[in-house]
């Protein structure tokens, strides 16, 4: 089983924000292969269902971005997940808008929900599915960049990058990172 979680902040204030592309990719996986409804679990919402013959949960914790540990930990431990079969898809300041990126452990360069997913899972061991929104080159904008909606000139290449994560998404459950960093590449230019 894989859990698959989407970082984002809840309510309709924050659905279209730049912080808010992890919940928009999962959102995908849910339509992309008919899962069920959402439903409120591990303070979060929760799907659960199948990605290409393998059982996935998808979640969306709602705890806002900060605590994002605290509903990622709990469905770990309930459906008895590792922390290498746990995909966190998040927002990157430091990749270019549209650009995707797969990692595994390392640093959380500051990004407060990987922090918290970190300190809950009690490792930097997951899968991380970094995608790019660009940076608004002064430090002190970032609080107000990510929180802000992506700006119609940015909708062509968002609405081409999230349903690839979606349909593609079944090569990372198979540990295969480059061909879906390489499918989602061409589907994006």
């Amino acid at each position: 089983m894989w859990l698959l979680v989407g970082l984002g902040n809840p309510g309709d204030k924050y659905k279209n924000n730049r912080h808010n592309i992890g919940f928009m990719a999962i959102d995908a996986m849910a339509d992309e292969y008919r899962f069920p409804a959402f439903r409120s679990k591990f303070q979060g919402e929760l799907s659960e269902g199948l990605i290409d013959g393998k059982k996935a949960v998808l979640l969306k914790p709602q705890t806002y971005m900060n605590e994002s540990g605290q509903s990622v930990g709990k469905a770990a431990k309930f459906y008895k997940i590792p922390p290498e079969r746990v995909i966190v898809f998040h927002d990157e300041l430091d990749l270019e808008p549209g650009k995707c990126r797969v990692k595994v452990g390392g640093g959380v360069a500051g990004h407060n929900g990987l922090k918290s997913i970190k300190a809950h899972l009690g490792t930097a061991d997951f899968m991380r599915v970094r995608l790019g929104i660009g940076h608004p080159g002064d430090k002190s904008r970032v609080s107000g960049y990510v929180l802000s909606d992506f700006a119609k000139a940015e909708l062509p290449w968002l609405e081409r990058l999230v349903p690839v994560l979606a349909k593609y998404v079944a090569l990372l459950l198979r540990e295969k990172s480059d061909d879906f960093m390489t499918r989602v590449a061409e589907s994006v230019k």
